[in-house]
């Protein structure tokens, strides 16, 4: 079967509003420097509640997924291919702030894409 760039970009989108389960090791925010050549990933810490939700370990609250919030990055990592950044995360740091293959799995698709965007000269946004 032939796949055009519409049907694996519409895969995609019905994979991205699924549920997960949230990585108690944390999260990432994904971002480039431009400049610098730079893909760039803070790392925040988190717990999860018993309903499943992420809160901020420092005052107890629900860490929302969409919009601003005012959070101190614990670590953040730079690389300049996805590769180096995941050997970076995955291999160098111990204990490895990523506690979940699917969130691993993530990351590296998405550094990937970071990747491209700037190689490409495109805007990245993190899924």
């Amino acid at each position: 079967m032939n796949q055009t760039s519409e049907n694996l970009a519409a895969i995609d989108e019905n994979l991205s509003k699924r549920d997960i389960e949230l990585d108690p090791g944390g999260y990432f925010i994904i971002y480039l420097d431009r400049d610098a050549g730079l893909i760039c990933a803070k790392h925040f810490t988190n717990v999860i509640d018993d309903r499943g939700l992420a809160v901020d370990p420092e005052t107890g609250k629900v860490i929302p997924a969409k919009g601003k919030v005012e959070r101190t990055y614990s670590t953040i990592y730079t690389g300049t291919t996805a590769k180096e950044l995941c050997v970076k995360i995955f291999e160098e740091t111990q204990p490895c702030p990523v506690t979940l293959l699917d969130h691993a799995a993530y990351l590296g698709r998405e550094f990937v894409l970071a990747q491209m965007a700037l190689i490409s000269g495109q805007d990245y946004v993190q899924d």
